[in-house]
């Protein structure tokens, strides 16, 4: 920082200066509300990045943080519309997308209920609607339409259960489903690495949506380090950055492979159809009985 604030910062603050004091009151007090009013004065006035370096350190993890929330509203639409686009789901699991949201929303209740910075668990609300609609995507393009009614309803039980009825599950429970979040997060990558290997391709799995989780969840461990003193929340980020790092190599090492094609119902029934013979074929080879009479060209006299 040291290097940063004397090579640009300290350079630019004639021109910066005039710009932070022309803000608006509510951005500053925006960003007072973020990191406090000393580290306010001390970054944002007073332009100055090594006086205090616990208020620098908050600041890129604030700045990271809303990064994420803000990334998370579009990160899984590319593979939604891959999906819609192909009307195939050949590669994608549909069990790691319903483990995912288990885990996303546990974690997005345990992080309400303890009143955690919005900025450490916002996107978790944004990927597991996401995460909804592309598992019921995924099943409906299966032929299993029933399924994925059945999936959104439980999904909405959990969301009332975990979020508007607090007298179900109290705070004791709802840490140890936690933990298990962890778990289920970690659970959730397994399917799909193993779909990905078993096809030998990446099928319809977005590299976008691949990649920006590997960043994501790398981000998330230093924001949680930073933000909340809270050792569940971390190991399942760090389990998370494991798995989606596999994930990711995975997608460079299929990059040029073809996409697995995925069988439906109706070109399994044709494939399993037998093949009618011609009447011609069936007739010309086909034996005469024995004992039949057979056409003759005597005349009578």
């Amino acid at each position: 920082m040291d290097v940063l604030q004397k090579s640009v910062v300290t350079p630019l603050q004639p021109v910066l200066k005039p710009i932070v004091e022309a803000l608006p009151q509510p951005v500053h007090d925006a960003i007072i509300s973020l990191i406090s009013a000393p580290c306010h004065k001390a970054l944002v006035l007073d332009l100055n990045l090594v006086e205090d370096s616990a208020c620098t350190s908050l600041a890129i993890s604030k700045a990271l943080g809303i990064a994420i929330v803000g990334a998370s509203a579009v990160v899984k639409v590319p593979q939604i519309l891959k999906l819609i686009n192909s009307r195939s789901s050949a590669g994608v699991s549909f069990a790691s997308y319903a483990l995912e949201t288990a885990s996303l929303l546990i974690t997005l209740s345990y992080s309400v209920r303890n009143g955690f910075p919005f900025s450490t668990f916002g996107e978790t609300a944004l990927i597991a609607i996401q995460d909804v609609a592309i598992g019921v995507l995924v099943l409906t393009f299966a032929g299993r339409s029933v399924a994925a009614a059945t999936f959104v309803a439980i999904v909405a039980a959990a969301v009332y259960a975990l979020l508007f009825d607090q007298n179900l599950i109290d705070g004791q429970t709802m840490a140890y489903l936690q933990t298990g979040a962890g778990a289920l997060g970690v659970a959730s990558k397994l399917p799909q690495i193993y779909a990905i290997w078993k096809e030998g391709g990446t099928g319809q799995l977005s590299a976008f949506a691949v990649f920006n989780y590997l960043f994501g969840s790398l981000s998330r461990i230093f924001t949680t380090l930073q933000e909340v003193e809270d050792k569940l929340i971390l190991y399942g980020f760090i389990a998370g950055f494991s798995l989606n790092l596999i994930l990711a190599a995975q997608m460079v090492y299929y990059w040029n492979s073809p996409a697995p094609k995925q069988k439906t119902a109706s070109s399994a029934k044709i494939a399993e159809k037998p093949v009618p013979t011609s009447s011609f074929a069936q007739s010309s080879s086909a034996s005469p009985r024995p004992g039949s009479k057979t056409p003759t060209t005597r005349r009578r006299g």
